[in-house]
C-alpha cells in the first residue's frame, strides 16, 4: 500500500465538477502553491492531521492519549505541529471526529469499485468521473491504472489539472483515457504567476495550447477556466491579457469561476496561519460587480 498516493475525499453526487452526475476523486499533492487554493489540505503530498474546533466537545481524551503531548488548548492550533509524529492515536480516541487523518493510501481498484456503484447515476445523467485534487497528474502511473479502469466500464472521465505536468508522457499514457480536461489558466505575467501560484507558467500555458490543437482531433475536449480571485486574478490587465491569449491561440470556450473565502476555514484546521486579515478582500465572496464585469469583458473577447 506504501506505493500508492494520498487520496483526500471521494465526493459522491456532485453538479459541479463536470457534465452530469459525478464522483470526484481528490489526490493529495500539488506543484502549484496558489495562495487562494481551495483545497489548501491538498497540497502537500504527505499525510497530514486535522483539527475542527466545531467538532471538538472538550472530552480531552486526545490530550491524555497522545504520546508526544503534542495536543493543547494552549496552543494556537491545538496541535503542535513539530512534537506530533502522525500517529493519530489522538484520532481512535475522539468520540466526536474532530481530530482526524488528512490523506488515505488506496489502490486504483478500491477507488473504482467504490464510484462504480454509482455508474446507474452516471449513464442516466451524462456522468461520470472527475479527478482532482491537488493535482491528478503527479501520480501519473496510478492515475492511468485507475482510469484504465473506469474506461473498461464505460465511464466518462475528467480530469481538473492545474497544467504543471510533462506533456509527452501524458499525452502517450493518460490523453487516449480522458474525455474532458479542465484546465487552469490563472495569470498570464509569468512574474506574477510565480509569486501567487510558487511556479512559473510557461509549462502550463505551452500544455495549454498543445493540449488545444489535439482536440481537435475531437477525441477528448479541453475547457480553460480562470479563477476570479479579488485583486490577482480578477484585474482588468489579467483578464484581458487572458482573453487575448485564449483568442489568440482559438479557444471558443472557457470558464470564470466565481471566487469564495471557504478556503480559510481550512488553513486553521491543518495548523497554517491565514495570511489575510478579516476585511481583506480575499475573506470576501466576490462582489457581483466583479463578476458581471468580467463576463462581459468575455464576451467582448467572443469567448
Amino acid at each position: 500500500m506504501a506505493a500508492y498516493p494520498l487520496i483526500v475525499e471521494i465526493k459522491g453526487n456532485s453538479l459541479d465538477d463536470g457534465p452530469g452526475i459525478r464522483s470526484v476523486i481528490f489526490f493529495k499533492g500539488c506543484p502549484l502553491s496558489c495562495s487562494w487554493c481551495h483545497n489548501p489540505e491538498c497540497q502537500s503530498a504527505r499525510r497530514e492531521l486535522m483539527f475542527d474546533p466545531e467538532k471538538c466537545i472538550g472530552c480531552g481524551s486526545c490530550i491524555e492519549r497522545c504520546p508526544r503531548q503534542a495536543l493543547s488548548r494552549e496552543n494556537v492550533f491545538f496541535v503542535d505541529r513539530e512534537a506530533c509524529e502522525l500517529c493519530f492515536s489522538c484520532c481512535a480516541v475522539c468520540p466526536a471526529a474532530a481530530l482526524a487523518p488528512v490523506g488515505r493510501r488506496m489502490e486504483p481498484g478500491e477507488i473504482a469499485a467504490r464510484v462504480l456503484k454509482d455508474k446507474p447515476f452516471f449513464d442516466n445523467s451524462g456522468g461520470g468521473v472527475t479527478l482532482s485534487g491537488g493535482e491528478p497528474t503527479m501520480q501519473m502511473a496510478f492515475m492511468v491504472e485507475l482510469l484504465e479502469a473506469l474506461k473498461e466500464k464505460g465511464v466518462h472521465t475528467l480530469i481538473e489539472t492545474c497544467g504543471l505536468f510533462e506533456l509527452a508522457e501524458f499525452r502517450r499514457l493518460a490523453l487516449p483515457l480522458i474525455d474532458i480536461i479542465y484546465m487552469d489558466l490563472k495569470l498570464i505575467d509569468s512574474g506574477l504567476h510565480k509569486r501567487f501560484c510558487g511556479a512559473d507558467n510557461a509549462v502550463i500555458l505551452e500544455n495549454m495550447v498543445r493540449l488545444h490543437e489535439l482536440s481537435r482531433s475531437g477525441k477528448f475536449s479541453i475547457i480553460p477556466r480562470l479563477p476570479l480571485v479579488p485583486g490577482i486574478t480578477a484585474t482588468a490587465a489579467n483578464l484581458a491579457a487572458a482573453a487575448q491569449f485564449l483568442r489568440r491561440h482559438g479557444f471558443k470556450e472557457s470558464r470564470l469561476l466565481p471566487y469564495n473565502p471557504l478556503w480559510g476555514e481550512k488553513l486553521y484546521r491543518i495548523g497554517l496561519p491565514n495570511p489575510y486579515a478579516k476585511e481583506h478582500p480575499m475573506m470576501h465572496w466576490l462582489p457581483k460587480e466583479v463578476l458581471e464585469r468580467s463576463t462581459q469583458l468575455w464576451k467582448e473577447y467572443g469567448l
